[in-house]
């Protein structure tokens, strides 16, 4: 059986969805009597018209000597393709939910007739498909409000949970993965500020902008923060990732409204340590409780109180990364039992 991954690609843009398809496409070509390959489609969508090129790109492509393809985000689902399997890890939610709180698409005017015509290419793509996979509850009520259409939740498994071992704490609070207003770096910061003692605080990860790493530049220094506060910007290789959870006292997270229980969770959680978060983060929500990390207020006091807990009390956060472990492994995600739902 020949399998087709195709993915949506920002040029030099790297996340979770991106390493989750590079590692789909080897456990998928590891099975035996699969043959498997990743398409990488450009994506761009500013200015917003740019959309409806993409749309119509992606629908006029086809895809030959290939037994079924495997799609994961807009707009590369779209492709056609007679024996099409989505597992949406993102639609276009500036056409959604985020349109609807202002960080996306307006619901009226040239805005509102591009969201209507992303629904309508989305639809048709749901529709069509052979099976259609969600990555989290949050996502399938997503689409179930906005589209109608009812999905499977198909967790993403770790890619690489041999990494993710644990050890002792070195005392820091750890934030990986992608650095953006989005997954909201400068509050962690705020909160620190807010802090006394020797609390320390390492943020890895690629920006997504200049600006915005300078935000976080003049943050640290404005804090006076220099000597408590690690700014390890660009892509790092997966084992110095590994070596910074290990070491850490404790992780933090705070995407807003995250599709899906976030790569950074997930290893924290695997590690065991546990994840300092936000009541409006989303998906994380499912495995960060007052049981496996600290959910705060989505501002600085609040987070500054979770960050205070995490570095006052070292037995009682290490008993939280213990209940964190226990939690990760109790969901036995398997990228086994993953490969058999997408070939069935």
């Amino acid at each position: 059986m020949k399998v087709l991954v195709v993915n949506t690609a920002a040029p030099f843009v790297r996340g979770g969805a991106e390493e989750l398809a590079d590692h789909l496409v080897a456990r998928l070509t590891a099975t035996e009597g699969v043959e498997s390959e990743l398409v990488r489609l450009p994506f761009r969508w500013v200015p917003s018209e740019r959309l409806i090129e993409e749309i119509l790109v992606a629908r006029g492509l086809r895809i030959e000597n290939t037994d079924r393809v495997i799609a994961l985000k807009f707009p590369a689902y779209l492709i056609p393709h007679e024996h099409k399997i989505l597992w949406v890890l993102h639609q276009f939610r500036q056409a959604y939910d985020l349109g609807d709180v202002g960080q996306g698409l307006a619901a009226e005017g040239r805005d509102g007739e591009l969201r209507a015509a992303i629904a309508a290419a989305d639809n048709g793509a749901f529709a069509e498909a052979r099976a259609l996979f969600v990555n989290s509850p949050v996502t399938r009520e997503r689409m179930l409000k906005y589209n109608g259409f009812a999905a499977q939740v198909l967790y993403p498994p770790m890619n690489d949970d041999h990494l993710f071992v644990g050890g002792a704490s070195q005392g820091y609070v750890f934030a990986g993965g992608r650095v953006s207003p989005g997954k909201r770096q400068h509050l962690l910061i705020e909160a620190l500020a807010r802090v006394r003692g020797g609390a320390r605080l390492i943020i890895a990860g690629p920006p997504d902008s200049d600006d915005y790493a300078q935000t976080l530049r003049d943050l640290v220094a404005r804090h006076d923060l220099q000597s408590r506060v690690e700014l390890r910007f660009g892509f790092h290789p997966r084992g110095e990732i590994a070596a910074w959870v290990n070491g850490a006292l404790a992780c933090a997270c705070l995407p807003y409204d995250e599709d899906s229980l976030s790569y950074v969770a997930m290893e924290a959680f695997c590690a065991g340590k546990p994840v300092l978060t936000a009541n409006d983060c989303g998906g994380l929500l499912e495995m960060v409780t007052s049981e496996t990390g600290i959910v705060a207020e989505p501002e600085p006091v609040s987070l500054g109180e979770g960050l205070a807990r995490l570095t006052a009390d070292h037995a009682a956060t290490e008993r939280l990364g213990d209940a964190a472990r226990a939690a990760w492994r109790a969901r036995g995600i398997t990228w086994a039992d993953t490969i058999e739902r997408l070939l069935s």
